[in-house]
């Protein structure tokens, strides 16, 4: 068992963060650790930042993770990927899982700001981490069930199948059923086992 395992998942309304929170939380429990949760469910509304953070080890005391201390960032959306840099380290060996799938926030359209590039958002989260991994995790959802709604089950998929989580698979699973819809389960399955392939 793992002393302390930090996790932060970033994303905007309508994506899955609390989703993808539930299931990893659930699957910790269900290995044994003691785990604390923390978000903000007021911006929750559809296009609304969402950071959560979750916290899982064998005893765990603050929800919150602290900058710096994050061994694993999920970002839902590349530029809430970048916001959540802060808490990366290259001391902490943290790694970056992000969606390439650019939501614009209207903070950016109305203030006619720049959207920075993703190779541009990557050079900058690798000052803070010692692995970025960039994915397209809502096309590939897509192709693969015909939905992008999956796509933050894909990036747990992809997280576990290279041995970035300390969950095993079966944990993970059973959360993903105690979580969707019943008739969603499969296809969220399907989309978790796709890295391994």
């Amino acid at each position: 068992m793992i002393e302390e395992f930090n996790m932060v998942i970033v994303g905007v309304g309508g994506q899955g963060v609390l989703t993808l929170q539930n299931i990893i939380a659930d699957a910790a429990l269900k290995q044994g650790y003691d785990v604390k949760t923390s978000e903000l469910h007021g911006l929750a509304q559809r296009g609304g930042h969402i950071p959560s953070h979750i916290k899982f080890g064998k005893k765990i005391y603050s929800p919150l993770v602290l900058e710096g201390k994050a061994n694993l960032v999920i970002g839902l959306e590349p530029l809430e990927a970048l916001r959540a840099c802060r808490f990366g380290s290259k001391e902490n060996k943290t790694v970056f899982i992000i969606d390439n799938n650019r939501i614009t926030p209207m903070s950016v359209t109305i203030l006619n700001q720049k959207y920075p590039s993703v190779k541009e958002i990557k050079n900058i989260l690798e000052k803070s981490s010692s692995k970025v991994f960039i994915l397209n995790a809502t096309e590939i959802a897509k192709k693969a069930v015909g939905t992008t709604a999956p796509a933050n089950v894909y990036l747990l998929g992809y997280a576990y199948h290279k041995k970035l989580i300390p969950i095993k698979k079966q944990h993970l699973l059973e959360a993903i059923k105690e979580t969707v819809p019943e008739k969603y389960f499969e296809m969220n399955k399907k989309i978790f086992e796709l890295p391994s392939k």
